[in-house]
This record gives structure tokens, sequence and C-alpha cells, in this order.
């Protein structure tokens, strides 16, 4: 890639230090106006809803809070855990979607692979029907041990047999042991309608009517395995070489795959224990990276993590205007927008192929 006033001699070194600081800080900037843009969503966030309220009050909720303000406490009781949930969420999902798709190097790819969102659904359904545990804050940790879970049981069955754990087993062990939690799931809502009328909220997703304690109470995985994932962008790069290729650069595939996708399921399973199956942020969030920063880990894991952030606390956003004063959960704005891309997606024959 030559470089305009400069010698092809330099343009030609892929290491010289000029150049790697040319291609990195137009990416740096982008990451800056990221965040810029975070703090764009937040504070529509905060402001828009069935009440709207002006940039003032929203100011004042955060910083200069009083209690006998009816609007200081809608911004610092209701919009301000929603906001900070959703940026935490979406963020946690799009590094996972992204490393999620390194590690099994299929572009159409989401942390839902693993089984994650399937084992937590059917474990806060058995927790409710069974045990009567209703609140959030009751059965987080039953959605987390679920996710965890039913993602070991489908690295179990994709390690099995000869060749061990590979791309395709993992993917196909996980697609398996979704429909069958799916399937125990949808029995006992239909045996309970108790337990229909708990759970049918949180298999929405949404990150509504949720208290930050409950995000706090899983923040250690959220964050550590967010952390995790986004040192992993030059193993991931090797990987998008081709198992052969990682293996001659001294590459453990089997180990790394097992370290990172033991990441995504804590990230995930934190995340879905708290807001509820939320689709698509993963599968979608790292193509929308990978279109402005190309085909390097290293800036698509960061640049995921800001676009899923952005992402999914705009489509909460959404969905509290779409249906006006009424709102629209989170995981069904994400579904009626994220089916339409991966139609697309599918089709596209750089995908396909």
């Amino acid at each position: 890639m030559s470089l305009v006033g400069t010698p092809s001699s330099i343009a030609e070194s892929p290491n010289d230090p000029i150049i790697g600081w040319r291609r990195a800080s137009p990416r740096m900037l982008g990451l800056m106006l990221g965040i810029m843009a975070i703090c764009v969503v937040a504070m529509m966030s905060l402001r828009l809803g069935s009440l709207e309220l002006s940039t003032t009050d929203a100011w004042n909720g955060l910083f200069h809070y009083s209690a006998d303000s009816y609007e200081q406490t809608v911004v610092r009781k209701l919009r301000l855990p929603r906001t900070i949930i959703a940026l935490a969420v979406g963020g946690a999902l799009g590094v996972a979607g992204a490393v999620m798709q390194g590690v099994t190097r299929n572009p159409l790819a989401g942390p839902s692979i693993l089984g994650v969102s399937s084992g937590a659904s059917f474990a806060i359904t058995t927790a409710i029907f069974f045990l009567g545990r209703t609140a959030p804050g009751e059965y987080v940790w039953f959605a987390f041990a679920g996710a965890l879970g039913a993602s070991a049981l489908v690295f179990m069955i994709g390690g099995a047999g000869r060749g061990g754990t590979t791309p395709i087993k993992l993917a196909l062990a996980g697609v398996v042991i979704s429909a069958l939690l799916g399937a125990w799931t949808s029995t006992l809502l239909l045996l309970n309608e108790e337990t229909m009328d708990a759970v049918r909220f949180w298999l929405a997703g949404s990150v509504a009517g949720r208290e930050l304690d409950t995000l706090w109470s899983v923040s250690p995985f959220l964050l550590g395995g967010t952390l995790g994932c986004l040192l992993l962008g030059h193993q991931l790069n090797v990987l998008s070489m081709g198992d052969d290729s990682a293996r001659a650069l001294g590459m453990h595939t089997t180990r790394t795959r097992l370290i990172a996708s033991t990441l995504v399921v804590l990230i995930t399973g934190a995340a879905v224990s708290v807001a509820g199956p939320i689709g698509f942020i993963g599968l979608a969030t790292p193509h929308i990276a990978r279109s402005i920063v190309g085909p390097d880990y290293r800036w698509i894991l960061p640049y995921s993590l800001i676009i899923g952030a952005i992402v999914l606390t705009a489509a909460d956003v959404a969905g509290r205007l779409l249906t006006k004063p009424a709102e629209l959960q989170v995981g069904i704005v994400t579904a009626l927008v994220g089916a339409p891309f991966l139609i697309w997606l599918a089709r596209q024959r750089s995908v396909a192929s």
C-alpha cells in the first residue's frame, strides 16, 4: 500500500513505525469519535421516552440530584440504570460476537452458538417453575449457571470423537443443545401459566426494570471476560489464517479456542442473566466494525465494544419512541432490525464463500 509523498521503499515496509502510525491514527480518531457517540446516545437515553426531559433535567439528575424533582427522579431511578445496563451489555455482546466469529472463522456466528442463551432461559424457567423465584435478583445466578452448564455440554459434545474440538463440530453441538433446551423450556412454560407470565418479559430481552445491583453482581465476569477478549486480537489474527498456518507459527489452536470460548461464555452468561436473550448484537456489530477498520482483530475488538454499546442503547431508545407512550422491549427491536441484516449478510457471496 503506497502513501503519497513517501518513498516506495518505505511504503513497502509494513514494520516501519511511521507507516504504522499513519495507519493507526485514523483508527484512533474513530475510537475517540465512537466514545463521543456513546456520550450522545447515553444522553438521548436519559432524555427520551414517554416523558421527554430537557438536557438540563438529565444533567441535574446525574450531578445535582434533588429527590423533590420528579424529572430528576425519573433520570436517576429509572433511566440511568437502564442506560448503564444497555451500554455494558451491548459492548460486551459486541466483543463476544467478534471473538466467536474469529474463533469459528464463521462470519454468521454469534455468542448464542455456544448454547448460552438457551441454557440461561432453561435455568430461569426451571427456577420459576419449581422454586417460585420470580425477581431478577433471585434468578440471576440460575441464569448464569444455566449458561455455563449449557456451554460446558456443548464443549463436551463438540470435543468428542476424532480430531477434538473444531469450529464445525462446536457449531453443530451448539445448535443441537439449543434446540433441545428450547423444547424443554417451552414444555415447562406450557405446563404452568404463572411461569409463562413471570418469564415471558425476560425472554423478550429488555434492559428496563433491571436493578443496577443485578449488574454489579455479575460485573466481575462481564468486565473480566471483556478485558480478556480485548487482549486476543493477535491470536485471532493468527487463527484467521487457518489451523495449519497457526500451528506452523507455534500456536496451540485448541487451547486458544478453549480460552477464547470460555471468555465468551462468561461474558454472554453474565449479559443474558441481566438483560435476557438479546439477539443480533453479537452478530451484526463485528461486521460493522470490520467494514470500518478491516480484518485486523486488534482493532475489530475495541470497535465492536463501542459499536455494540451504541447500537443496543440506541435500540432501547427506539423501542421507547416507536410505540410511545408504551414501550417495545429492546430484544424485539434488535430482532426486527437484525433479521433483515442477517438475510442480507447470508446472501453476500464473500460471506458465503
